[in-house]
């Protein structure tokens, strides 16, 4: 297995993510708890020692299910972390209640390391509002020793996680963000990494696989790799390019099954980041992936000062390239959910004024109303 350092801590670089455990009759809060406890054993054996939960994991179950399967080993031989869901914000003002809880449906005293939740347009106002005292809390918690180590996970774009560690920078230990050659460009993986290194925060993993979207190529982007490397697994790729990141110290894989599990042990029971050609390659089949539905808006602005709402486009067709990519998700209604009703894509009036002076020639104005038809059937 795999380790990276973490100030006085040896951690595997694989984590285990309790997001998507195993489930029967295809219902996410119904987790087979003999199946979890067998991965989660299996895990310990190959010498994984990072533990991934959260309070909305698996309906509200993970918490109870991934603590009760690590029960049985001693607590000082794997790390836990858990998470403020700041996701809802009816939870800003329960900080206190929920960690509690937490602590209970783990079976722990403590948290190796504990997260703001989902640092995002929607909620950063709330997060670093300090009437809910949410920061004041977990730092007290810190200073208790029940929690070791305190951090964030964020999807919200660069501009919000430099107004969160701005603010709290100077406390945060890590940084967990969703990164992969994919995303590298496409959602600004790599800016997001320099802006932690900025401030000497290392890096936390998850979505490693975009939810196993990286899994499984073309044929002709899998004879492309296998031209460069015939023995590697497709899957390993993207393990690969970020073990290559100096930054990155813990890659999460929420593994549902045996299959996936075991092949990922394979994968970290060794090093072998790629080098500038295979990484070159890589990234070329991600721009070939995005390029294929996504528009391309390069954020020039000229379109802005001829819109007569003052629609901020460059962002909701941003928005609108990873719903797209995506076929839906949690990411662009989660950000639009911050943007006024009057600045939303359904505010578009058509006139075209923007397409006239789009240098790429979008059709800005067909992309919103898509855009808008979009997330109301998501309703």
């Amino acid at each position: 297995m795999v380790y990276r350092n973490f100030q006085d801590e040896k951690l595997s670089m694989l984590g285990f993510g309790a997001m998507r455990m195993p489930v029967a009759d295809g219902d996410d809060a119904k987790i087979v708890e003999a199946e979890a406890a067998r991965m989660v054993d299996r895990a310990m054996e190959a010498g994984i020692n990072y533990y991934d939960t959260a309070w909305g994991y698996h309906g509200g179950n993970s918490e109870r299910v991934l603590g009760k399967a690590l029960g049985k080993y001693p607590r000082e031989s794997f790390f836990l972390a858990d998470k403020f869901p700041g996701y809802d914000l009816g939870n800003m003002d329960k900080v206190e209640e929920i960690f509690e809880e937490q602590l209970k449906k783990c079976g722990v005293d403590y948290f190796d390391f504990y997260l703001f939740h989902n640092v995002c347009e929607m909620n950063i106002d709330a997060y670093l509002d300090p009437k809910y005292g949410i920061f004041d809390y977990l730092r007290r918690q810190r200073d208790a020793g029940r929690i070791r180590h305190l951090g964030f996970s964020a999807h919200g774009n660069c501009q919000v996680m430099e107004r969160f560690l701005k603010a709290y920078g100077k406390d945060m230990e890590f940084g967990q963000i969703q990164l992969n050659y994919l995303d590298w460009e496409f959602q600004d993986g790599k800016d997001k990494v320099k802006l932690l290194a900025g401030y000497s925060i290392p890096v936390w993993v998850m979505e490693p696989l975009r939810g196993g979207r990286l899994a499984s190529l073309d044929g002709e982007a899998q004879e492309k790799l296998r031209a460069l490397r015939p023995q590697e697994e497709i899957p390993a790729w993207a393990f690969r390019f970020l073990q290559r990141i100096p930054q990155v110290a813990v890659i999460l894989s929420g593994m549902s099954d045996m299959a996936q599990r075991e092949a990922n042990i394979r994968t970290f029971g060794e090093e072998r980041p790629l080098n500038g050609e295979e990484t070159a390659a890589l990234l070329a089949i991600a721009s070939e992936m995005t390029g294929k539905s996504v528009l391309p808006c390069t954020a020039c602005h000229y379109c802005t000062s001829h819109c007569p709402q003052g629609l901020d486009i460059p962002m909701l067709l941003g928005l609108y390239n990873e719903h797209c990519f995506t076929q839906g998700g949690f990411i662009a209604p989660m950000a639009l959910e911050a943007v006024p009703e009057d600045k939303q894509p359904s505010a578009c009036i058509g006139c075209r004024s923007c397409e006239a002076v789009c240098p790429q020639q979008i059709k800005i104005s067909e992309a919103l109303a898509d855009f808008a038809e979009k997330l109301k059937e998501a309703e």
